[in-house]
C-alpha cells in the first residue's frame, strides 16, 4: 500500500500488538504493507493501553510502539476538543466515542481518508470536511 499518510484506529493498535486477537494477522499484513506514515492521537493511545492492560507488558508494547515512531501522535487542540464535541453530538445515534471523533477532526484538518480501522460502521457513516468519506482498511 502507498498512501502517504493513513490514520490508525484503536482496533487494528490492540490487534497489532495482541498475538491472539483474531484480526492480528490480517492487521499485521497490512500494516507491513503501509508504506507511508500512520498518523493517530492520545486519545487513541488511551483507548489501546487500557484495552490492552488486561495482557501482560499490553500497556508497555502499545507505548512502545510510539515510542519507537510505529506512529505519529497528533495532541489535541482546545478548537479539536470544541470541533469532537460537535461531532459526537452529530453522530450521538452511531454512537462516536471520544477517539473516534478525534481522528475525524484529524482527517478534517489534514485531509487524511484513509484509515486503518476495524469500525467499519462508524467509519462508513462519518463524514470530514464537505462531505467526504473515508477509505477503510482494511478493504
Amino acid at each position: 500500500m502507498t498512501a502517504d499518510r493513513v490514520l490508525l484506529d484503536t482496533g487494528p493498535l490492540v490487534a497489532l500488538l495482541h498475538a491472539s486477537d483474531r484480526h492480528h494477522g490480517p492487521c499485521r499484513d497490512l500494516f507491513a504493507s503501509i508504506r507511508g506514515l500512520l498518523v493517530s492521537t492520545e486519545a487513541v493511545l488511551t483507548e489501546a493501553m487500557h484495552l490492552l492492560s488486561r495482557i501482560p507488558g499490553g500497556h508497555q508494547s502499545c507505548l512502545e510502539f510510539f515510542v519507537r515512531g510505529g506512529a505519529i501522535l497528533v495532541p489535541a487542540t482546545r478548537e479539536s476538543l470544541a470541533r469532537c464535541k460537535e461531532l459526537m453530538a452529530q453522530y450521538a445515534d452511531v454512537p462516536m466515542d471520544y477517539a473516534d471523533a478525534t481522528l475525524v477532526v484529524l482527517a478534517e484538518v489534514t485531509g487524511l481518508q484513509d484509515v486503518f480501522t476495524l469500525d467499519r460502521r462508524g467509519f462508513e457513516t462519518y463524514r470530514f470536511g464537505k462531505r467526504g468519506a473515508f477509505r477503510l482498511l482494511p478493504s
